[in-house]
């Protein structure tokens, strides 16, 4: 069959990107109840600036996974995953959570918990294994992620609460600490895998 239309003369380039992500809601400085294991509830406020974008205490910004990752329970608009959950529930919520509009919040007693889901929800993101993740968390790859990546992953997972907020920090501290803790970032890994 005859094409009605003349053959293009060359090729075409497409650029080829990924949209931008959502802005994500702000974890903080609402008194609404959060709806847990991302349900429906309260809808998200806007955020003005991300976990990972917030001053420290010396005032400059902060690219790593734990700096105020840990902080006592307070009630939140964002969606509240309890990590005393089976690994195939968590992996299932982070799947979804890595592409919504809001980020959430981990509410755990575990430091052990929540560097998992700190991998967990890395893995989301970088299209990996979210259960494998959350099961052996691998601390030199965390270590190792370039500052946008650790943004990102602070946008999806606000905060991590417990009412034992000492103990966790000293948990997911592994992430600052130890042999490696100054290893050259490991490069992104392809998309989608």
């Amino acid at each position: 069959m005859p094409h009605d239309s003349a053959p293009a003369p060359a090729s075409i380039p497409l650029p080829l990107g990924l949209p931008a992500m959502p802005a994500r809601a702000a974890a903080t400085g609402d008194e609404r109840p959060a709806a847990p294991l991302g349900g429906p509830g309260p809808a998200p406020v806007e955020r003005t600036g991300g976990a990972a974008e917030r001053s420290d205490a010396g005032g400059e910004r902060s690219d790593d996974l734990i700096t105020g990752l840990v902080r006592a329970v307070t009630p939140v608009a964002v969606p509240v995953l309890d990590l005393g959950l089976p690994d195939a529930r968590i992996a299932d919520f982070l799947a979804g959570i890595a592409h919504a509009d809001t980020g959430f919040v981990a509410r755990t007693e575990s430091g052990e918990r929540a560097l998992a889901v700190l991998a967990g929800t890395a893995a989301a993101l970088c299209g990996m294994d979210i259960r494998a993740a959350l099961a052996a968390p691998d601390v030199t790859f965390l270590r190792g992620l370039r500052p946008a990546a650790v943004r990102a992953v602070r946008e999806v997972l606000l905060a991590v609460e417990s009412d034992s907020p000492e103990s966790v920090t000293r948990g997911v501290a592994v992430l600052t600490a130890g042999p490696g803790a100054g290893a050259a970032p490991r490069p992104d890994p392809p998309r989608g895998q």
